[in-house]
């Protein structure tokens, strides 16, 4: 039964996700100064989707002292799996790191600026509240906005509408083509995009192999066959990859103002 429902979610996504893996931002990336303004960007998308994977682990399990057995059973194990492959893996040195934490590792081995998004997190860190902290720390605007849109689905309080979010804006939608381009300028650099070229194999094959199925078990746990819960599932689904989509857009045209100022 819950199986009809997730495919009724996944034909309300399928248009937006088609427009997504064919989006043109992927052709404009020509350069490694493109790749830098992309990844300045999409760094935000990278920690937001951690404090997604947060909330969700600690809606479904107890992280609370005295513990407590949470009524999720199945869920809690879920999460727990993907947060040991998304707060804990290990990189290509066998070092135990984060993806976060991996994706500006490779921004820093290949040149591209941290600064704004270090910032970020330091205010963050404060107690800033998020609007302040991604204007003091100069958020590129399209990230911030992608951020913004993030903590509204954080600020429902709805578990089930935090984990459509999660599970359906994920990475596994940028395409084989963009991964071709990054192998093909790590060469070219000799070997300053290792770091990232983990990345994206790493992220994006436990995306599709492990962790977006484990999600959707997670939703049919959260939902059952409640229509309405449902519903909600299918516009939060589809409203996370329209942020997504103008994320791309805003990235896109940010590149392509470039390529005219250098012109």
């Amino acid at each position: 039964m819950n199986q009809n429902f997730v495919g009724r979610v996944n034909e309300q996504v399928g248009r937006i996700r088609k427009a997504l893996t064919e989006h043109g931002i992927y052709s404009h990336i020509q350069s490694i100064e493109d790749l830098h303004l992309f990844m300045e960007n999409h760094v935000y998308a990278v920690w937001d989707f951690m404090s997604l994977l947060k909330a969700l682990q600690r809606g479904i399990t107890c992280v609370e002292v005295p513990w407590f057995p949470s009524p999720l059973a199945a869920s809690r194990r879920l999460i727990n799996e993907i947060v040991l492959g998304e707060e804990s893996d290990l990189d290509h040195q066998m070092n135990c790191t984060s993806h976060y934490e991996l994706y500006r590792e490779a921004m820093l081995e290949c040149g591209a600026d941290t600064s704004s998004v270090d910032r970020f997190l330091d205010y963050m860190r404060r107690g800033a509240p998020l609007s302040a902290a991604l204007r003091k720390s100069e958020a590129p605007p399209h990230a911030a906005h992608f951020v913004e849109s993030t903590w509204r689905f954080l600020s429902s309080g709805k578990l089930h509408v935090i984990a459509a979010a999660f599970t359906f804006g994920r990475e596994e939608i940028i395409p084989d083509m963009f991964r071709s381009f990054v192998e093909r300028l790590d060469v070219s650099l000799g070997g300053r995009l290792t770091r990232f070229r983990f990345y994206l194999e790493r992220h994006i094959d436990l995306d599709e192999g492990s962790h977006t199925p484990l999600a959707l078990q997670m939703l049919q746990e959260l939902c059952g066959s409640d229509e309405t819960l449902w519903l909600e599932v299918a516009d939060a689904a589809v409203n996370a990859l329209q942020a997504r989509v103008t994320l791309w857009n805003g990235i896109k045209q940010s590149i392509q103002a470039r390529h005219r100022v250098v012109a």
